[in-house]
């Protein structure tokens, strides 16, 4: 079966001086593009007028370029400039979405966070030279660490810290083959183990964050006692943002290994459907409403952003789809507390962390281990009788026979 795939191959730049004061000059430029379009369209919303979208706002740019006070704009690349319209154009799309569960209007760029730009065309690459060419910036050295594959069909260029990345998007067709394996597995993620397999295996937690925490903490404080902008401050500034670098590139590498090591291993693994961003949200609540056990919670959220859940099930819904595997999402209510032998969900059937007691049967079993047994169990009544008619048979079922129904426990 052919499928179309598309793939990102990120790279570290080794610019010259002058080619990296140009790339600085074009994250600027853009940003400044990217701010002052998002002004115009916040008044107009503030004043109750459509928005501008990208033709009109491209309009404007021609104007800005061609005045004297925005000038400097023409240094820049123009497809990067509309490249950054369009980028706007969509965040206002998304934000505007109502299927959407969490909508955002955009926000203002600040520099030195997430500076980059875009070429949707204009650029070429040699591999056997490890050089690739950004228009008016010339050809630029990158460290080749793997073979590109696909047709090129765009590039960004990003700092990260002190240091300059690209990133090639290619796209291609591919044979997808049956999955080697036939097995089908469940997972329950946590933040004392983070993946427990419903065969017993698990996956201890790399922390990531946690490591430096402490250390980062007495860096931040350093940093509060020197003068702003001054050299020292601008030194720790750097040391800072490496110790950032460090921990997302040891959280990165861990989610693509682990990721790696359980899809191919399964053709199936079925999830629970976690809505990560509701659950990591704060608890302070408002005056009018003030939240419970926010310190309690407050360490919960950064548990599971450490762990980095939302970015791992999307590892393993794309690295299934290009090894022919699929990936099942169930209803994750009192999966905990669910017990596998007899189908009785009790609150009482957890009453710690880790150990599970089924208060009718006496089953025995560690809490994360039934957990992932009770969502393999929900991933095989999905596939036997279709997820949609298995979602309309809960919500029909009265409440009370739901606790004692084996096929329709939640």
């Amino acid at each position: 079966m052919k499928n179309t795939i598309r793939k990102a191959f990120k790279f570290r730049l080794n610019p010259k001086p002058d080619q990296a004061q140009k790339m600085v000059g074009f994250a600027g430029a853009n940003r400044f593009v990217w701010n002052k379009a998002l002004a115009m369209n916040l008044f107009r919303l503030e004043n109750k007028q459509s928005i501008l979208w990208y033709h009109e706002m491209a309009f404007w740019l021609t104007l800005w370029k061609q005045s004297d006070e925005y000038g400097f704009l023409k240094t820049a690349h123009s497809q990067t400039l509309q490249q950054t319209l369009k980028n706007l154009e969509r965040a206002f799309k998304d934000g505007f979405d109502k299927t959407q569960p969490l909508k955002r209007i955009p926000v203002f760029k600040r520099k030195g966070l997430g500076d980059s730009f875009r070429y949707p065309q204009g650029f070429k690459l040699e591999q056997d030279t490890n050089r690739v060419f950004l228009p008016k910036i010339g050809w630029v050295k990158y460290r080749n660490s793997r073979q590109v594959i696909g047709e090129l069909k765009n590039v960004t260029v990003s700092r990260k810290g002190k240091h300059w990345y690209v990133s090639i998007q290619t796209e291609y067709e591919a044979d997808i083959q049956r999955h080697q394996s036939t097995s089908i597995v469940g997972i329950d993620l946590g933040v004392k183990r983070f993946v427990t397999l419903s065969d017993g295996n698990c996956i201890e937690p790399l922390n990531s964050f946690k490591q430096w925490e402490k250390k980062l903490a007495l860096a931040q404080r350093k940093l509060a006692r020197k003068a702003k902008f001054s050299a020292n401050w601008k030194k720790q500034k750097q040391k800072i943002t490496r110790a950032h670098e460090r921990i997302a590139s040891a959280r990165l590498d861990f989610l693509h290994k682990s990721s790696t090591v359980i899809c191919k291993n399964h053709a199936m693994v079925v999830v629970e459907d976690l809505k990560v961003k509701t659950m990591s949200k704060s608890a302070k609540g408002d005056i009018t409403r003030p939240g419970r056990n926010v310190k309690a919670k407050s360490g919960l959220n950064k548990a599971i952003l450490d762990q980095g859940w939302g970015m791992f099930m999307q590892m393993l819904e794309y690295k299934q789809a290009w090894l022919g595997g699929d990936v099942l999402k169930v209803n994750p209510k009192h999966t905990s507390q669910t017990c596998p032998c007899c189908a009785h969900v009790a609150k009482e059937n957890r009453l710690t962390q880790s150990k599970f007691e089924c208060v009718e049967c006496g089953y025995t079993e560690n809490a994360d281990v039934v957990g992932a047994l009770s969502v393999l169990a929900r991933g095989h009544r999905g596939l036997a009788c279709g997820v949609e008619s298995l979602d309309l048979m809960m919500k029909q079922e009265p409440a009370g026979r739901r606790e004692s129904h084996p096929l329709l426990t939640a």
